[in-house]
């Protein structure tokens, strides 16, 4: 690619003398090239590729890093977490381990209800207060872009508040925060018993409020025996897609409610957990282009056996992200880089596929695929430069941070 010339120096910065890990979907493997170059102008890519056919007259123009010949790679992405919280759940943690199920904790008034009923009692104030060190220590680790959900609220106020808590992370942090509407996450103490009532509410009050005030990017659902059937999140869905709001899933987590194929017949940018997804959900989510997330925190909190049809996936090509499901009942995990050595010993991930869950995939999980999650021409300058000899050392290792510094947006 050909560079002009003819701009201010100040809007240009170049990283040179590094080992790119480009992702780049026309190359082949991960686009590595050996001794290349990043430069970004006005906070955009505008070349990534080998430093020689950098012209010498812009790089002596402009703001020079030197990597050291480390390895730099895509910013990385959370492209599923519930960070927005209050309180934790430390004492269901207990009850598991004496031997209660997830399912059992839930029904006996734990769960996703006990949080709710932290949620309510905080102020906006408090969430930010404890949200941001859990946003802080992903960022450590490279993470430029995180999706956010509510679904701790449950009610039109509490759903607000949790949105605006997570839009405003945005403005707290150098970190790009896309939100998700999950008020069908489950249901709240004062709709125990009537369902249908409250996706009532989340269909006719909850969503069109928020979506006329512009505080989410999709609207996502649980389907499962202690959520909410099929049928209730199609209503969620329809709801959504009148509202021209991009829809995901929490799908097959529990139990084959055949959810990864309702999320694929609604164009769902992602469908999410799936350890009990048939090669028949697998098959409809390849045809949709929809991406199938993987969240091994959840999968070894809850002590889950069931792993998520890999071979199925790979056989039609779905493309698998992997993300962190950073939440207080069944994955207190806010480390990016052990959410992708788990997808790697648990489920069986190859090295390459962590690294592009964790980038190219997790940003079309978010629908984001043209703006990040790969080094080209036009994407955002988010880097994340690291202390590696090689990519596989990203995944391999546990309980350890090599990364060297983290560039967003150009800075």
């Amino acid at each position: 690619m050909t560079i002009s010339d003819d701009r201010q120096p100040d809007t240009l910065r170049v990283w040179r003398n590094a080992r790119l890990v480009t992702l780049a979907t026309d190359q082949p493997g991960h686009g590595i090239v050996e001794r290349g170059a990043v430069v970004a102008r006005d906070g955009r890519i505008v070349f990534a590729g080998p430093e020689a056919e950098l012209p010498a007259t812009l790089v002596n123009r402009a703001d020079v890093t030197d990597c050291g010949g480390r390895l730099v790679t895509p910013g990385l992405i959370d492209c599923h977490s519930h960070l927005v919280y209050a309180g934790d759940r430390a004492h269901e943690f207990e009850l598991r381990l004496a031997g209660a199920t997830y399912e059992e904790v839930a029904r006996a008034g734990g769960g996703i209800v006990s949080t709710v009923k932290a949620v309510r009692a905080a102020s906006e104030t408090d969430l930010l207060e404890q949200t941001l060190p859990r946003l802080d220590a992903l960022i450590a680790e490279g993470v430029t872009t995180i999706e956010v959900k509510s679904g701790y609220g449950l009610d039109l106020e509490n759903e607000r508040k949790s949105l605006r808590v997570a839009r405003q992370l945005g403005s707290e942090r150098p970190v790009s925060v896309t939100s998700s509407f999950l008020g069908a996450h489950t249901v709240p103490p004062e709709y125990r018993d009537d369902k249908d009532g409250y996706i009532d509410l989340v269909v006719n009050e909850m969503l069109p409020a928020i979506a006329a005030e512009g505080l989410a990017d999709a609207v996502d659902g649980f389907a499962e025996r202690i959520a909410f059937s099929t049928e209730q999140i199609e209503r969620v869905f329809r709801a959504a897609q009148a509202l021209n709001l991009p829809v995901k899933l929490h799908a097959d987590q529990l139990s084959d409610t055949n959810s990864a194929a309702l999320a694929a017949r609604y164009g769902a940018l992602s469908a999410d957990h799936l350890e009990y997804t048939s090669k028949s959900g697998a098959k409809a989510m390849a045809e949709a282009g929809t991406v199938a997330v993987m969240l091994p925190g959840a999968f070894y909190f809850i002590r889950e056996t069931r792993k998520p049809p890999i071979d199925a996936f790979r056989q039609h090509g779905v493309p698998m992200a992997v993300a962190t499901d950073s939440n207080p009942g069944t994955s207190p995990l806010t480390s990016i880089l052990l959410a992708m050595n788990m997808a790697a010993t648990l489920f069986g991930l190859t090295v390459d596929e962590c690294i592009a869950g964790a980038t190219r995939h997790a940003a079309r999980a978010l629908g984001l695929g043209d703006a990040t999650g790969t080094l080209e021409p036009g994407k955002w300058a988010d880097l994340a430069i690291w202390d590696v000899e090689q990519a596989a050392e990203l995944v391999y290792r546990m309980g350890f941070n090599p990364l060297h510094q983290r560039v967003w947006r150009g800075q």
